[in-house]
């Protein structure tokens, strides 16, 4: 645990509760068991403090000793491991090679130290990350840039769901029946290599490289460590400042779940409807907030009042370790690993598939359907690495020969952009990670990335960079994937143990590469340098605009204020709700979540919101 996500843990600890205790094995009592045993042995004066002084030669010879030893320890690691304390590794090699008291000092001192940094910096900095970016830059390509144009975004963000998921079939029945017909669609650009890069920020990570083309720190979660203080160019911002966009998240989590409600304000979301904005009765609850088919549900009433064009993210949350889902909600039959959260895994993605469906057929209904582009992506794996031991039988693969490449292949999660009309998308094979969703869309959109400072490239451009940086350094590209120094042939899945001199010279080339562009990151974001970059025509985000209290009040404030100019779904539909549109089998709207109660808070809402309009204007006469 680094001294980033103790910092941060205030910002986690408030959206999680059982899932903690879920991961907890009953050996790991060891753990703690030796504190119990000291209390019971000064308890019971089986121990007792010895006061008598140490010799001052016995304490330096210890002391000597102590300090030979480490840094032989060291001396061993680095010769196993060439800049081990340098380069940034994965903490685990860290721990492994020093042990876990050597690693949290070690880490407090470097954080200490980027803190430091951080106060000194100026924009000289930038010079580099600048040159590399524009050099990094691929230009649009001519037959996708613009075809989305002023149409609204709508981001759903699938959470724990990966690649493996789309077109599987478990004992005959397809897991995800409407996710595979989307992926399928000719309306759709699907991706079928296209790579999580999340680090220890996890969803924080892919929202942050969603919404901004910068990586997530090496240890800790950007959003919880910098968030509150960093300076961003953000989707939002660009989109209301080159296209008069209005911009929401809808999460049914408290707000201060990786201190989104602090980093939304810096990225420019002008609305964010949390946990606040929702019926959370204990029946429409999964662990980490509202049932997936409760949160598209719930949102409408909020959803129809934004003005149009709009930026909207949901984040679902019911496809999450470990993966629990009341009987109530589904018929569909677990797997059978001997692994709860395995089995369960298929359960909740089908459960979030059916919810996706029911929101799509709401937007095709209420006529939001063929003015958006929606925009579908898995934010990092839900089968980790100890467990895909469990799941490689029933991908077809043997437990005993798994290995490393295995489990990087894994990190694949789907990412589709559907856009109504368009009649020549399909599966793209190039490959891609979540670095590169902010150029695409922007180019799709028909905004030129180019001013802006992004790592990643737009995927359907003839210049994508094809090389997949994970954050610990590996990395994959179309023909090979490099894990800990290791080649391993895309094709063939077999290690590389003599490359030709040609391939090692690319490798090494390409190792630089990454490492680079995630040391540049790293600088951007830990020295807060875009608080000195002003692109052309962008104005940097003022967080205080943004309250997040009264979010409904102030949609539809705004909305009476235009009047006949509103442009949101609920005037276009002669100023009456699209609730009755939106049509669910969720069996929690029978009971404590009804369609009713909705129509009746939103109405209600409605009305203290016009008349806060209404006395705001009196008293401003």
């Amino acid at each position: 645990m680094t001294i980033n996500v103790i910092f941060g843990y205030s910002s986690v600890s408030d959206g999680l509760s059982t899932s903690s205790f879920a991961l907890l094995k009953p050996q790991d009592i060891i753990i703690i068991a030796d504190l119990f045993l000291l209390v019971l042995g000064f308890t019971t004066k089986v121990i007792r403090v010895d006061k008598h002084p140490i010799a001052t030669r016995q304490a330096v010879a210890l002391t000597s000793f102590s300090l030979f030893f480490l840094m032989f320890n060291l001396t061993l690691g680095e010769i196993d491991r060439p800049q081990l304390l340098t380069r940034t590794f994965d903490r685990n090699y860290l721990v492994k090679y020093l042990g876990i008291d050597a690693f949290t000092f070690y880490d407090g001192i470097k954080t200490a130290k980027n803190n430091q940094v951080r106060s000194e910096a100026s924009s000289i900095d930038l010079n580099k990350i600048l040159s590399f970016t524009q050099n990094h830059y691929a230009a649009p390509n001519v037959k996708t840039y613009g075809i989305a144009k002023n149409k609204n975004v709508i981001i759903i963000h699938l959470e724990s769901f990966q690649q493996f998921l789309i077109n599987y079939r478990l004992d005959g029945k397809e897991v995800t029946p409407f996710l595979n017909s989307l992926y399928n669609s000719n309306s759709t650009y699907s991706f079928d290599n296209f790579f999580n890069q999340v680090g220890q920020g996890k969803t924080s990570d892919a929202e942050n490289m969603l919404e901004t083309s910068t990586y997530g720190l090496p240890q800790g979660s950007l959003f919880s460590a910098l968030g509150t203080d960093n300076t961003f160019e953000g989707a939002p911002a660009i989109l209301n400042q080159d296209a008069n966009y209005s911009s929401a998240v809808f999460h049914g989590n408290k707000g201060s779940f990786w201190n989104r409600d602090s980093v939304y304000k810096n990225l420019g979301y002008q609305y964010f409807f949390d946990a606040n904005y929702y019926n959370t009765d204990a029946n429409n609850l999964t662990e980490y907030g509202l049932k997936d088919k409760l949160l598209f549900h719930d949102s409408v009433k909020y959803l129809e009042r934004l003005q149009q064009p709009f930026y909207a993210k949901f984040i679902t949350v019911s496809n999450h370790f470990p993966y629990t889902l009341d009987k109530q909600n589904t018929d569909f039959k677990a797997a059978n690993t001997g692994d709860d959260s395995v089995n369960n895994y298929f359960v909740t993605a089908h459960y979030l598939d059916q919810s996706v469906k029911e929101f799509f057929d709401y937007l095709k209904k209420s006529g939001l359907y063929n003015n958006s582009m929606i925009v579908i992506y898995g934010d990092h794996y839900g089968i980790s690495n100890s467990r895909n031991l469990k799941l490689a039988p029933l991908l077809g693969k043997s437990s005993s020969t798994w290995n490393d490449f295995d489990n990087a292949q894994m990190q694949r999660v789907p990412f589709m952009i559907h856009i109504p009309g368009v009649t020549d998308a399909g599966v793209q094979h190039q490959y891609g990670g979540e670095i590169d969703v902010l150029p695409t869309i922007l180019h799709l959109l028909g905004i030129d990335s180019k001013k802006y400072i992004q790592f990643g490239t737009d995927l359907l451009s003839p210049q994508h960079d094809q090389v997949v940086a994970f954050r610990n350094e590996n990395f994959v590209t179309p023909d090979y994937t490099v894990i800990n120094g290791t080649i391993y042939d895309n094709k063939t899945a077999e290690e590389i143990t003599h490359p030709s001199n040609e391939l090692a010279a690319k490798i090494n080339a390409e190792s630089d590469k990454v490492s680079e562009e995630l040391s540049l990151s790293d600088t951007l974001n830990n020295k807060n340098l875009l608080r000195f970059y002003v692109p052309q025509g962008f104005t940097p985000v003022n967080p205080k605009k943004y309250n997040y209290k009264n979010d409904f009040g102030e949609v539809t404030k705004i909305q009476n204020l235009l009047g006949n100019k509103s442009t949101s779904l609920w005037s276009k539909n002669g100023n009456k709700s699209t609730i009755s549109d939106y049509t669910s089998d969720a069996p929690e709207l029978k009971t404590t979540d009804s369609n009713e109660q909705n129509e009746e808070s939103a109405s209600s809402s409605m009305k203290k919101a016009a008349s806060s309009s209404i006395q705001s204007r009196k008293d401003t006469n």
